[in-house]
């Protein structure tokens, strides 16, 4: 049964539909099927234009299809939700655009853009899901139609890292839903709306961290979060370069919308999960950070710092944790909450920018590392101005979006590390119901002093090196010379690069960044309200002064620090001089054992598990094969098998006999000249053929009942475990 305002699942299902409408139209006219693609990416963004105009009479829209899937589909238009569908969609509706030119030269483009589309509907689906089921539906949706992207080009490599993506995400899907199933059997429910009172109302606390921690590997694999970040540094290079905006600036914001629904409903104000939070993100922000310094492809090191931004996302998620809802008085986690929301917005626009800038190099050369593509930017003052905005925007410079957003988490930290300095941790860490007030020692160790001074020093090197490595590419594409004379002249000669309508997405978004951040007061701090309600926190009660000396030293320190690491690290160590040129080129300095994915997940799942599985199953297939044998030879006293004809069956003798006479006859008449086959051979051939069948069969039989034998197996553990759990 249909119930509720049809809007919410317009916005989802029509670019669905468009998905089919533009495929048929492209199978007849190419141009037709652009322009309907375009159409879409900008009514849907027109659509939610509106919504955001209007997003208090959006906020009680919703829609519920109850014999959906089971569980049915329940989709809500509210604040946050409404802001980050214009994200999505203002995405897609700039990238279909640049999509236009930059797939002139594709194969495919017709499923290319079917997929593209399907996605866009997923994606809003994910974003205005009420329930976590609905979420989880969009979300497998999502991960299973953007694998094209990845797999677009068909070459090897790309096939690989399409095959590493969809590997992530079926597994955690697979584990994520494992945790959606506790997480109803305990809390009783999945409505997003629910969950805070079902989980304060729940004493069963090790089943909530079991649903917590499989939908954290969940939607963390989607997030690229550390360990499960393999995908991003992979996927990226070999994806077109609009499908790898979405995927860093968008797609991975859906892992990031599931952790904070856990987050802010599940664990709300809970430090333990915090500092599970926390620790992820620091590790993910500094890894990612380090990745994207060493590398020497332009769209790795855009992947590899996506992969860094998380870790900051992930760091104000738990700040938010530690700190508690706002509950405690003081404003920290309001601000926490609100560099949260912004980073994300900011994270997302920038590396749409960054990523098509990297779209338009790779569209003129066809080629990606730095030591090619260097100087490509030189006399070309739109690109110029593009990159440079997403640079600085990311690393964090003042006048720049990003700079509120980094500005936000770091006044978070300090502010908890002034708190600590203060007072005990009991009396202002966030602990709220249902987990009471016992903080694990790892907890009690991360909310010190001296834990949060090293917190905040790891988030201010992270920024230090995310100003580095932009550095790197800036001065690489814009300011240094291609090492042949050549090569650089005609970069310098290329005056149509790009379109007027690739000109007007790369530029038009590029311009948002510099507004966003030279007027925070009327723009990002408005952006910020749209998450208080979703994110369970009470308005700021102190507005921070961005462009004040305390509020700027945080930024200024972090550019130090890229400026050193730069002309010491990046110069020095990253650089070497060629042989017989004397030009300095970038070299990868990259050690092979920090490829997680190839020393350890692959060598893992293909060798290491399925020999030790082989192995537990040959012990199991002789120990069953024996105890048959005993049962043979004691309980069931079995005849012996009877004698069959040495010809096979009467069936295959009568067969035999015709094949016989046939042969025969063609010795006689038609092939006088070959050698006569002997009597009886076909009778022979046909019983052979019949044994081997019945072999065949015996053996299909014994590998059924062994799998049935696991199953039995599995099945009787699984009623075991929920007795004893009953």
């Amino acid at each position: 049964m249909v119930r509720g305002n049809l809007f919410p699942a317009v916005l989802v299902f029509y670019p669905i539909l468009a998905a089919f409408i533009s495929y048929a139209a492209g199978r007849k006219s190419k141009r037709v099927r652009d322009w309907i693609v375009q159409f879409t990416g900008i009514t849907e963004c027109l659509a939610f234009v509106f919504a955001l105009i209007f997003f208090e009479e959006a906020g009680g829209l919703s829609f519920s299809w109850d014999g959906f899937a089971g569980l049915g589909m329940h989709l809500t238009l509210d604040a946050f939700r409404v802001l980050y569908g214009l994200i999505a969609a203002f995405m897609w509706m700039m990238t279909a655009l640049f999509s236009g030119e930059y797939f002139t030269h594709y194969r495919n483009r017709n499923r290319y853009y079917f997929f593209y589309l399907v996605t866009l509907g997923a994606t809003v689906g994910v974003f205005l899901s009420s329930d976590l089921y609905t979420t989880f539906l969009f979300f497998e949706l999502m991960s299973f139609t953007s694998y094209v992207w990845v797999a677009q080009d068909e070459r090897p490599e790309s096939l690989r890292a399409a095959a590493t993506y969809l590997a992530v995400a079926v597994i955690g899907g697979l584990v994520m839903l494992m945790g959606l199933f506790l997480l109803y059997r305990t809390a009783g429910t999945l409505d997003m709306a629910l969950l805070y009172d079902a989980c304060e109302a729940c004493t069963d606390k090790r089943m909530l961290w079991a649903a917590g921690a499989c939908l954290l590997f969940g939607f963390g694999a989607k997030a690229g979060a550390f360990p499960l970040h393999i995908w991003l540094p992979k996927a990226h290079p070999v994806a077109p370069a609009p499908a790898s905006a979405l995927l860093s600036g968008i797609l991975t914001k859906s892992g990031i919308f599931g952790i904070l629904v856990v987050s802010c409903n599940v664990f709300s104000n809970n430090a333990d999960w915090g500092a599970l939070i926390l620790t992820l993100g620091v590790i993910t922000m500094t890894a990612g950070a380090v990745l994207a310094l060493l590398s020497v492809d332009l769209k790795r090191t855009l992947a590899c710092s996506s992969m860094s931004q998380i870790g900051f996302i992930l760091v104000g998620i738990g700040m938010l944790g530690i700190l508690g809802g706002g509950g405690n008085g003081f404003f920290a986690a309001e601000t926490a909450a609100r560099g949260t929301l912004l980073h994300m917005v900011n994270h997302s626009l920038i590396k749409l920018v960054l990523f098509m800038a990297a779209g338009v190099v790779f569209m003129n050369l066809h080629k990606l590392n730095l030591n090619d593509i260097r100087g490509f930017g030189r006399k070309k003052p739109l690109l110029h101005f593009t990159f440079l905005s997403g640079a600085l925007g990311i690393a964090g410079v003042p006048l720049f979006n990003g700079y509120i957003s980094k500005t936000l988490l770091h006044e978070s930290i300090a502010a908890a590390e002034e708190l600590a300095m203060h007072a005990p941790v009991a009396d202002w860490v966030g602990a709220a119901f249902p987990f009471g007030s016992d903080l694990n020692a790892f907890t009690r160790f991360l909310t010190t002093p001296a834990a949060l001074r090293g917190v905040e020093w790891l988030f201010l090197i992270s920024g230090g090196l995310t100003a580095a490595y932009m550095l790197k590419l800036y001065i690489c594409l814009f300011w240094e010379k291609n090492k042949d004379t050549g090569e650089q002249e005609r970069f310098d000669g290329m005056k149509h690069y790009m379109n007027p309508k690739s000109a007007f997405a790369v530029v038009g978004s590029a311009a948002v960044l510099p507004v966003m951040g030279t007027f925070p007061y009327l723009i990002t701090d408005k952006i910020g309200i749209f998450g208080e309600s979703f994110l369970h926190v009470a308005p700021e009660h102190e507005r921070i002064s961005y462009f004040a000396l305390v509020s700027l030293k945080g930024g200024c320190i972090s550019l130090a620090i890229g400026l050193l690491v730069y002309f010491c690290v990046v110069r020095t160590f990253l650089m070497k001089e060629e042989k017989g040129s004397g030009e300095q080129i970038y070299v990868n300095r990259l050690p092979a054992w920090l490829d997680l994915e190839d020393r350890v997940y692959r060598p893992l799942l293909l060798r290491v598990i399925p020999a030790a599985l082989g192995f537990v199953c040959r012990i199991l297939d002789t120990l069953a094969d024996g105890i048959l044998i005993v049962l043979r030879k004691t309980v069931f006293r079995e005849s012996p098998i009877p004698h069959e004809r040495e010809e096979g069956t009467v069936l295959t003798d009568m067969a035999g006999s015709v094949g016989d006479f046939c042969c025969r006859l063609m010795n006689r008449t038609i092939r006088r000249k070959h050698p006569k086959v002997p009597a009886h051979s076909y009778r022979h051939i046909i019983a052979l053929k019949r044994e081997e069948f019945r072999e065949n069969n015996i053996l299909i039989a014994r590998s059924l009942s062994f799998g049935l034998l696991l199953f039995c197996a599995g099945f009787l553990f699984t009623v075991i475990y929920l007795l004893f759990r009953t």
